[in-house]
C-alpha cells in the first residue's frame, strides 16, 4: 500500500480523504490556493503545500505544479477527488508519466467515458439504452437548428465534455435555441475547457438513478446498488438516497448488469458511476458515465458497509475486489444532503464570506462529511457545497427522520445556506411518500399554485419554542434585578405562570406557560409537556423534549423578536403579554418602501457580460447583466420596463450584493 499521497483537492472531499488514510498510515498532503490558506482541508493533512492564487487555473487546475508537488513531498500517487482535474484524461497521463499513480481510471477511458458523445456510443455498443439524440458535436447554430427539429422539442443541450448541470439548458421552443446555445457554449468553455455541445430529447419528469461499480484491475466489475438522485436545482443535485423507492428487484439487477457491462466494454479499473434517467413508464436510459467518486459515494457506504475511498487506494495498487457480486450486502436506506452556500429566496444564487458560528449535528446514525468550520472563508472562486449530511436507518421512514432532526441542529451563521430548504424538501408530503421527479423543486416548492399549507402542529412546536425562551429570557432579566440577597439559591424561573401572545406571519398563538416538575404549555387551548435539559436552552441550537418526542430548533433573537428554524419552516415570531398585545394591535402599519431606479446585484460575483447601454429602452424580465459566481453564470434581469440611464460596472469587474450595477429613467 501506498504509504504517501497527494490529494489534488479542496474541501470536504480531501477532509473524507485524508479520514480514510489516517485509518489505513497513509500520510497525505494537500494543496491549496492563497485565499485557502487556512482551509479545513489544509490543517488536516500532513503536509499542505501552497500552489497559487485564488483563480481555480492558477492553483487546483495547475497540473505541471500538482504534479511537481507529489514529486518534491516524496509522495507514490495522486487522489484527484471530484470536480477540478479528476475526469481530465490529460492529467491522468501527466501523473503516470511522471512515475506516480493515478488513483482512478486509465487515462484512455477517462477521455473515452469523459467525453459524452463518444460515451453515448460506446454505450449504445454495450446494449445500454440511450435517449434519442444526435451523437455528433454540434458545429454551428444552422445544424442546431436542423437537429433539434429532428430530434422533436423540448430537447436538451449538454456539453461534451462534463457534467455537473454546467453548460445544459433546455429548450422548449425553436426561438430560444440562438441564445441558449451561446449561453452553453459560453457556461461549458469556462468549466471544462471546450465549447462542444450536444443534443438530445428532454425527457419531462425523470428520475436520476445512479448506480456504483467498482472494478479492478484484473477484470472484476461489481455494482453496489442504486442512488435516486432526482431532488435537484440547476441540475445539480441536493437530496441523494439509496435506494430508491422506485425499483425493483429485477429492474435493480438489469440496471446493475448493465453498468457493468458498460465498465467491461470500457476496460473501466476504480470508482464509476454509471447514470441514467427513469421515464414514468419506468424506461430508462443512459446518461453518462462519471470516471471518479461521487459526492454521494457516502450514501452506498452507508448501506453496503463498505469503504469507496478505500477501495479505491486498494484497486489502485493492485489489489483485488474483496467481494463478488453474490457477496454485496445492501441493508437499511441511507440519505444525503448537500449543504450548500446559496441564498435558497433569490434562486439559489450563491453565498459567500466568513463564517462566523458553526455546530454540525450529532447521533450515532448521523454523519457530516464537512469542509469548513467556524472561521472559515466562502470564497465565490469555487463551488458552493461546504458539507453532506448523511443519515441511515433500518428504513426510509426512519433514516428521514434522522435527516430532519440533524438538519435541524445544523447550525451555520455568517453565510446563507440551503439546510432549511433541504429540510423543507424531505418534510413534503410527496417527497414523503417517494413521488420524486428531477422536476421536483419545480412543482413542489417553487409554485405557488401546488404549495402545500404549513402544518399547524409544526407552527405549534415552533411557538413553543420561541416563547419559552423569550420567558426564560425575561426571567433572567427579572431575576438580575432583584437584590443580592434574593437572588442566592433562588430560580432563574421567578413566574411559575405566565401568559403570551405569539404572532407570526399573521397567525396568532395564545400560550400559556406553566413550570410543575417540568413545563406545561398550552398553545391555543392545546396542551404540551415540554422537558428542558439543564443550561440547554439559552444557546442558539434549542432542545427540548415535546410530548416524550426530542426535537432541535435553530433561535435568533432581537428583543420580543425570536427567528425560529425547524423542519424545513423558518418564521419570524413576535411575543407580546396580553398587555403589549392590546397595544401593538393599534399601532399603525409600516408604509411599503417605494420601487427605486436600480438594478441591484443579487449576489457576489465576477461580471462577464454587460448587454444594454445607456439610451437603450429595456423591459422587465430582460437579461441585463450576466455574473460569474462559484463556477455558474447567472443573468441578473430588469425589475422594470425603463430606459438605461447609466452602467455602472464593466466585463471583469468584481462586484458584491447590493452592488448598483444600472441605473434607470423611469
Amino acid at each position: 500500500m501506498f504509504s504517501k499521497i497527494l490529494i489534488a483537492n479542496r474541501g470536504e472531499i480531501t477532509v473524507r480523504i485524508i479520514r480514510t488514510c489516517r485509518r489505513l498510515g497513509i500520510r497525505t498532503v494537500a494543496v491549496y490556493s492563497a485565499p485557502d490558506f487556512r482551509s479545513l482541508h489544509v490543517t488536516q493533512a500532513d503536509e499542505a503545500v501552497e500552489l497559487g492564487g485564488a483563480r481555480p487555473a492558477e492553483s487546483y487546475l495547475n497540473k505541471e505544479k500538482i504534479i511537481q508537488t507529489a514529486l518534491d513531498t516524496g509522495c507514490q500517487a495522486i487522489h484527484p477527488g471530484y470536480g477540478f482535474l479528476s475526469e481530465n484524461a490529460e492529467f491522468a497521463a501527466m501523473t503516470v508519466k511522471a512515475g506516480l499513480t493515478f488513483i482512478g481510471p486509465p487515462a484512455e477511458v477517462i477521455a473515452t467515458l469523459g467525453d459524452k458523445i463518444a460515451a453515448k456510443k460506446l454505450a449504445v455498443a454495450a446494449g445500454v439504452p440511450t435517449v434519442p439524440g444526435h451523437l455528433q458535436a454540434i458545429a454551428s447554430l444552422a445544424q442546431a437548428e436542423a437537429t433539434a427539429q429532428a430530434v422533436g422539442y423540448p430537447v436538451l443541450l449538454k456539453p461534451a465534455a462534463g457534467g455537473g448541470g454546467k453548460g445544459m439548458r433546455i429548450v422548449d421552443a425553436p426561438e430560444q435555441l440562438a441564445a441558449a446555445l451561446k449561453a452553453c457554449q459560453q457556461e461549458t468553455i469556462k468549466a471544462f475547457g471546450d465549447d462542444s455541445i450536444f443534443i438530445e430529447r428532454y425527457v419531462r419528469a425523470p428520475r436520476h438513478i445512479e448506480i456504483q461499480i467498482m472494478a479492478d484491475q484484473h477484470g472484476h466489475v461489481v455494482h453496489l446498488g442504486e442512488r435516486e438522485c432526482s431532488i435537484q436545482r440547476r441540475y445539480q443535485k441536493i437530496i441523494e438516497e439509496s435506494p430508491s423507492t422506485v425499483l425493483d428487484p429485477a429492474l435493480r439487477e438489469r440496471m446493475g448488469t448493465l453498468a457493468c457491462e458498460l465498465a467491461r466494454k470500457s476496460g473501466y479499473v476504480n470508482a464509476g458511476t454509471v447514470e441514467f434517467i427513469l421515464a414514468p413508464d419506468k424506461q430508462f436510459y443512459f446518461l453518462e458515465m462519471n470516471t471518479r467518486l461521487q459526492v454521494e459515494h457516502p450514501v452506498t457506504e452507508k448501506v453496503t458497509g463498505l469503504d469507496l475511498v478505500e477501495l479505491q487506494l486498494r484497486i489502485a495498487d493492485g489489489e483485488v475486489l474483496p467481494m463478488t457480486q453474490e457477496t454485496v450486502r445492501l441493508a437499511g436506506w441511507a440519505m444525503e444532503a448537500r449543504i450548500c452556500a446559496e441564498d435558497t429566496t433569490k434562486g439559489f444564487v450563491p453565498s459567500v464570506g466568513l463564517i462566523t458560528r458553526y455546530a454540525e449535528p450529532r447521533g450515532p446514525q448521523i454523519r457530516v462529511d464537512s469542509g469548513v468550520a467556524a472561521g472559515s472563508t466562502v470564497h465565490l472562486f469555487y463551488d458552493s457545497m461546504l458539507a453532506k449530511v448523511i443519515t441511515w436507518g433500518k428504513n426510509r421512514e426512519e433514516a428521514r427522520c434522522h435527516m430532519v432532526e440533524a438538519l435541524n441542529g445544523y447550525h451555520v451563521e455568517g453565510i446563507n445556506t440551503n439546510v432549511d430548504f433541504a429540510n423543507r424538501v424531505i418534510n413534503h408530503p410527496a417527497y414523503i411518500e417517494g413521488r420524486l421527479s428531477t422536476d421536483f423543486i419545480a412543482d413542489h416548492l417553487l409554485n405557488a399554485e401546488t404549495a402545500v399549507p404549513t402544518p399547524v402542529d409544526r407552527l405549534h412546536l415552533m411557538a413553543i419554542a420561541a416563547t419559552l425562551i423569550y420567558h426564560l429570557r425575561e426571567d433572567l432579566v427579572r431575576n438580575s434585578l432583584l437584590p443580592l440577597k434574593a437572588r442566592v439559591g433562588g430560580s432563574a424561573t421567578s413566574k411559575d405562570r405566565q401568559a403570551y401572545i405569539a404572532k407570526s406571519n399573521g397567525d396568532i398563538f395564545e400560550v400559556e406557560i406553566a413550570r410543575q416538575q417540568d413545563w406545561r404549555i398550552q398553545i391555543n387551548g392545546k396542551m404540551y409537556a415540554v422537558t428542558t435539559p439543564p443550561m440547554e436552552y439559552y444557546r442558539r441550537r434549542l432542545k427540548l423534549t415535546i410530548n416524550g418526542q426530542l426535537h432541535y430548533f435553530r433561535l435568533r433573537y432581537s428583543g420580543n423578536f425570536i427567528q425560529a428554524a425547524f423542519s424545513g419552516i423558518e418564521r419570524v415570531f413576535e411575543i407580546y403579554n396580553p398587555r403589549e398585545w392590546s397595544l401593538a394591535r393599534f399601532m399603525p402599519k409600516p408604509l411599503p418602501k417605494a420601487a427605486d431606479n436600480l438594478l441591484k446585484c443579487p449576489m457576489p460575483g465576477l461580471v462577464v457580460e454587460i448587454k444594454a447601454k445607456p439610451g437603450d429602452r429595456i423591459y422587465k424580465g430582460q437579461e441585463l447583466v450576466t455574473l460569474e459566481s462559484m463556477k455558474m453564470e447567472t443573468a441578473v434581469a430588469s425589475p422594470v420596463d425603463a430606459e438605461v440611464a447609466s452602467v455602472d460596472v464593466g466585463p471583469g469587474d468584481t462586484v458584491d450584493t447590493g452592488t448598483t450595477l444600472m441605473v434607470f429613467k423611469v
